[in-house]
This record gives structure tokens, C-alpha cells and sequence, in this order.
């Protein structure tokens, strides 16, 4: 484990009788009541905006409306016995490891626990006070059981990996009245390619609160072990440089090289040519850097790299190929997929397009989304915001997070990466108009044309509100704008 971990302070002090709702159970305000009742009018059915902080009302919607998880569970579930949490992440695992057992030696005089799990929520150790061990394995609280949201709600681990960031869990905070006389707080490690949770650290306390010390000292702990995560990142990186590099001097076409996550990290002129790419220095000399990497705007790739990489696994000589719609408007053209493989793992791929080989891309519809929510949840301030679509106006991105401008201003969606928000609101009538925007086209005012034949949108006649448009997307949008 590299760099330098800060010492760890809990609490000083047993707690008192103050913190507690009408059930004794801790909370994390000194509005007892509150917490407590919300808690109760959410789990009955009602939509509520306050007595509850955001990032935990966001969850419990998560808990009764996508995961239907019974708030009457009192153990967690064993977790699933497949072995798919991927051994490459074994350095950052024994890392992880390490710093569960030193943290577990500081937290074991104030009665506490730190548990480290894998990115789907299966702990895989556990350290710290004997007594609130024994305690915390009366619920399941302990190696090979499962701990995410979809299977116990909400709970430090299990909501640290569907956010960044700290999380506390205190009290009735937790979607399990169970787990009510816990306090927990966690954070996820998360993969810079993908974006995904790889793993998280927590610690709770049963009948007694945490430190406001506790969520400062996790994010200080876990930029240790994302070091490791960034050092992979560009190692790999370099690996699909070189077989990118090695391609381009044996054939021509349009080839470009991409990570694990899909994101392009290097293009060849034809292929800087076909996707509009120009200007786009690192792209041009090869994006090492993870910030520096390019999101390709091609409708389906997402879900073709997913299915690359899972077909890939452990085969170094695998392809496979789609027939996607480079350029909207035009026919779907073949591109095939060649995994990069290094000490067995997929790192990468090379994209040929114009190219058909090896295994065929089945795909799926567009009905395999799931129930759709019945609104869009944003977060402003420490509010929740229920939103109606029609009310979004459009949707921008900024990295992973997503900007939605609406009647009430603007505010942050509860869901990340804006590929996840275009398919939620793609029933209600939005559409990607750019690789950074979605647009509600039932809500555009006017279009303007630039003095280089680029379209705006103006989505606020008012407020002279613009949305521009990709070159890539304005036959699309003229077609189902009927101009």
C-alpha cells in the first residue's frame, strides 16, 4: 500500500441518551422524530422531500422502488458463490486488507468494527472490538455475505458503492429497521477506466454514534490504495498503445484503440475523419491519462464493449463484430472488436471499422431497460428534488455527473454518467444531441444555424438557452423534428 494513512479517531466517548428516536434506535440529526417518521411514510408508500438527508432518501427511492428490498430483513443474504470478482484486483484487495486491519486495531477500544468488501457489496474481512463483532454476525455482518443495496438496503457499504464519496448511515437512516441501533460510515475505490465500484471500506458502531472524524479520515485512506488503480490504468493504457501502434504499420482502414471502460484512447486519420475527432490532440498522440480519453459518440457502443470484454475473457485471440450507426443518418456500418489481453486479463481493444470478423453481436431491444421510474430524482443543497420529465429541459454532463436544467433551476441528477439519464428519460421524448447534452425535444423553442452550418437549440426563447448540436447528430434530429 503506498502513501501515507492518517491516524483514526471514532469517538471519545460512550453516547448518551440524546440522538435517539421514540424507539431508542440512533439517528443523525438531533431532529429524532423526524428521521423517524419519514422513515416510516417512505417505507408505507408516500414520496416525501424532507425530514431526510438527500443522499439517503435517493437511496431508500433505490431501496422500495428499483430493488423492492424488504425493510423487515434482519440478516443479510450469503452472497452469490461465482467467483466473477475479478483476480486482478487482488493487489488492490490486499491493500484494502491491510488497512482494514490497521483501522480495526484503532476502532477496537471504542467498540467498533471495519469491514472491506468486494464492488458488489460481498464483504471479504472483518476487524476491530471481538463484542460488536459477535454482535454484527447476529445480522450476517461477516466474511461471504452480501451487503449492497439490492440485497440489504440502505447501509454504509452497500449505498458507498452506488455514490462517490463518504456515506454515514446512522439510525433509521437504514432502510432495515433491523440494522436501526447501527452507525456506519463507508466510501468506494473505484476504477478509473469504468467508473465502477472495485471495492469499499466501512465502519460502524452498534448503540453509539461516529465521529464527524470518521468520513474525512476514509476519503484520506482510499487515495492511498487509488494510487494503485491509477498506476494500472496507465499501464494498461500503454499495452493498448503498443498493439494499436503494431496494427496501424501491418493494415489500413479505420482503426482506433480503446480501454476496458470504451473510452477511445488513440485514433488513426481515417478513423479521426470518420468520428469527427478532429483537433482532438491527446487522442491524435494517445490518451495515457484516464481524464484525457475520449467517450465515443456511437449509439450501442456501450453495450458492444460490455459485450467484447465479457466474451474476451481469458481469450487473447477473441473477436467479434457489431453493425452499429457511426454516423446518424447514415446506414450501420460493421466494426470488429479485437481484445488486448495482458497476463490474461482484457485491458483494451482495437476497433476496425468497415470490418466483419468473428463472433456476431446478437444485441438487445430497447424494452430490456427495466420498470421505468415514476419520477427523476436530482439533488440541490441537502434537498432532494422530485422531478416530472417534462420539467428537464435538457441534460449535460460533466464527466460522470449530470447537470439537469430545469423549471427550478439547475440540479444535479441522483444517477451518474449520462448515458444511464438518456435512458431513463428516452421514453419521455429526449434524445443525445451531442456527446455532453440530451435534449427534451418536446421542449425546443427554436433551432439557429451557425455560420458554419451547426445547429442550436434554444430550449429558453427567454433565456436565449442554448443546446448545440453534433454534426453527427443533426440528420437524426432533423428527421424527428421534421426540418
Amino acid at each position: 500500500m503506498t502513501g501515507r494513512v492518517p491516524p483514526l479517531v471514532i469517538a471519545p466517548s460512550r453516547p448518551s441518551g440524546q440522538g435517539r428516536g421514540p424507539d431508542g434506535s440512533l439517528v443523525a440529526t438531533t431532529s429524532a422524530k423526524e428521521v423517524v417518521r419519514a422513515w416510516e411514510n417512505f417505507a408505507s408508500g408516500e414520496d416525501i422531500e424532507t425530514g431526510v438527508r438527500p443522499e439517503i432518501l435517493a437511496s431508500w427511492y433505490r431501496c422500495r422502488d428499483r430493488y423492492d428490498v424488504d425493510r423487515t430483513l434482519e440478516i443479510a443474504p450469503g452472497a452469490r458463490g461465482d467467483e466473477a470478482q475479478r483476480t486482478d484486483n487482488g493487489v488492490i484487495y490486499t491493500a484494502l486488507g491491510g488497512l482494514g486491519a490497521l483501522a480495526g486495531q484503532a476502532v477496537e477500544r471504542d467498540g467498533a468494527i471495519v469491514t472491506v468488501t468486494d464492488g458488489d457489496g460481498r464483504v471479504l474481512g472483518t476487524w476491530g472490538d471481538p463484542s460488536a463483532q459477535r454482535r454484527a454476525e447476529l445480522h450476517n455482518l461477516a466474511p461471504w455475505s452480501s451487503w449492497s443495496e439490492e440485497c440489504t438496503g440502505t447501509n454504509g457499504m452497500g449505498t458507498s458503492l452506488e455514490v462517490s464519496g463518504p456515506v454515514t448511515v446512522t439510525g433509521p437512516e437504514h432502510w432495515c429497521e433491523a440494522f436501526h441501533q447501527w452507525a456506519c460510515a463507508g466510501i468506494s475505490i473505484r476504477d478509473l477506466v469504468t467508473g465502477a465500484p472495485v471495492a469499499s471500506i466501512n465502519i460502524s458502531r452498534w448503540n453509539a454514534s461516529l465521529s464527524k472524524l470518521v468520513p474525512p479520515w476514509l476519503t484520506k485512506a482510499v487515495a492511498c490504495v487509488e494510487q494503485e488503480i491509477y498506476r494500472r490504468a496507465v499501464y494498461e493504457a500503454d499495452k493498448v498503445l503498443a498493439e494499436f501502434s503494431k496494427k496501424c504499420a501491418q493494415s489500413s482502414g479505420s482503426f482506433m484503440a480503446m480501454d476496458r471502460g470504451g473510452n477511445v484512447i488513440a485514433a488513426n486519420e481515417e478513423a479521426i475523419a470518420l468520428l469527427g475527432l478532429a483537433g482532438e490532440t491527446p487522442i491524435v498522440a494517445g490518451a495515457t491519462e484516464p481524464a484525457e480519453r475520449w467517450i465515443p459518440d456511437i449509439a450501442g457502443m456501450p453495450e458492444v464493449v460490455r459485450w467484447a470484454k465479457e466474451r474476451a475473457q481469458g481469450n487473447a485471440e477473441w473477436s467479434g463484430y457489431a453493425r452499429l450507426t457511426v454516423c446518424p443518418g447514415e446506414e450501420a456500418v460493421p466494426l470488429t472488436l479485437r481484445s488486448v489481453v495482458d497476463a490474461n486479463h482484457v485491458v483494451g481493444m482495437l476497433c476496425a471499422f468497415g470490418v466483419e470478423d468473428g463472433e456476431a453481436y446478437e444485441g438487445t431491444g430497447d424494452d430490456t431497460f427495466g420498470p421505468l421510474p415514476r419520477c427523476v430524482i436530482g439533488m440541490r443543497d441537502d434537498r432532494l428534488v422530485l422531478l416530472a420529465p417534462s420539467e428537464i429541459r435538457y441534460a449535460e454532463a460533466d464527466r460522470n455527473i449530470v447537470w439537469l436544467v430545469t423549471e427550478r433551476g439547475r440540479i444535479q441528477a441522483a444517477t451518474r454518467g449520462l448515458d444511464n439519464v438518456e435512458r431513463l428519460l428516452k421514453p419521455f421524448g429526449f434524445r443525445r444531441v451531442h456527446r455532453r447534452f440530451a435534449a427534451n425535444l418536446r421542449r425546443v423553442a427554436e433551432i439557429e444555424r451557425g455560420i458554419k452550418g451547426e445547429l442550436f437549440l434554444i430550449m429558453d426563447s427567454r433565456a436565449h438557452e442554448f443546446v448545440p448540436v453534433s454534426r453527427r447528430h443533426a440528420p437524426d434530429l432533423r428527421r424527428m423534428l421534421g426540418v
